[in-house]
């Protein structure tokens, strides 16, 4: 598997020229604006969505004033939709660190996240990127939609696998695929828009099937408290899948665990051992690794390049991460 600087090594300097380029466009006269937004710059994560961005148009094209315009936007959108998350699950940490509505509490949050989508209007208007403001446009309507189904169908536990993906596909998968889209469309590629959507939709699906799996893991080695997804009563494919294949006396005691004892160590971790032994996560990974198989096909056609090369690491490296 390639390091993360071997995968970062095409795009190192435009990801140098990003940081100046979203900390310029996030640049307000409130000086609490600033001071949150600063706060958030400081704890950014791996930025794994500038990456796929920056190696998407350089695989198939020139990097320019638009492709930086574009890694802004989707950033902004990203950036706007996890301090609104964090609203809304009523989280107070985020990668270790204090959410923004633990430091500032909901109403400055909502605000700080309004202003962000204020900026990504603006700024395509400014830069009359109207193009790439209907693909981010369709993100946040499809990420707000996908939150909405999830909340609808939590209450009944009664989630489908096909509607668990129609839920991934909504709230995570969009969001990767308006990067790979939004890349090409910037360096002048239409001819692959859709071509890299789909292929950003799928890498967007292993990716949070990945985070499921973390849920049954070990929770020292994942920096992710084990059991957490059952604990916020969150139906995810190795649950859903559990569920549906296992006999009627083990069925029934998963679903009331995660009706009722959601917040019981001891039942949670029952809970963990009988989806581990109905396969759940074994059949988890098959449709991850199926899934970014798939993705990776459909650059077959395009010409080899370092950056395709860094693109192909960074897929294996999302899928084969440890946290």
């Amino acid at each position: 598997m390639m390091t993360i600087e071997e995968i970062l090594a095409p795009i190192e300097q435009e990801m140098k020229e990003f940081e100046f380029h979203f900390r310029n466009n996030l640049q307000s006269k409130v000086p609490l604006l600033d001071k949150i937004t600063h706060y958030i710059i400081k704890r950014k994560g791996k930025q794994m969505r500038p990456m796929f961005l920056f190696l998407t148009a350089k695989m198939l094209g020139e990097i320019n004033a638009k492709t930086y315009q574009a890694a802004s936007l989707v950033e902004l959108l990203h950036t706007a939709s996890l301090v609104h998350d964090d609203v809304v699950d009523d989280s107070n940490e985020r990668r270790g660190f204090f959410s923004i509505n633990a430091l500032w509490k909901n109403k400055i949050a909502v605000l700080v996240g309004d202003y962000m989508l204020s900026r990504i209007l603006l700024l395509s208007i400014e830069n009359k990127n109207i193009r790439v403001l209907e693909i981010v446009a369709r993100a946040v309507r499809e990420m707000s939609e996908g939150e909405l189904l999830q909340i609808e169908k939590a209450r009944k536990l009664d989630i489908t696998e096909e509607v668990y993906f129609e839920v991934i596909q909504q709230k995570t998968a969009s969001l990767i695929a308006t990067v790979c889209e939004s890349a090409s469309a910037s360096v002048d590629r239409e001819d692959q828009a859709e071509n890299m959507r789909k292929f950003g939709e799928l890498v967007g699906l292993a990716f949070q099937i990945k985070d499921d799996i973390f849920d049954y893991g070990d929770s020292k080695d994942l920096g992710k408290p084990t059991g957490l997804d059952i604990r916020e009563q969150k139906m995810t494919l190795p649950l859903i899948y559990a569920i549906a294949n296992s006999n009627k006396s083990i069925k029934k005691e998963l679903i009331y665990i995660v009706k009722n004892k959601y917040d019981n160590p001891k039942a949670i971790k029952r809970a963990i051992e009988l989806i581990r032994d109905a396969g759940g996560i074994e059949y988890a990974s098959k449709k991850m690794i199926a899934l970014k198989n798939e993705a990776l096909t459909l650059l077959n056609d395009i010409p080899e390049s370092p950056a395709k090369k860094a693109l192909i690491g960074l897929v294996e490296y999302s899928i084969e991460r440890k946290k």
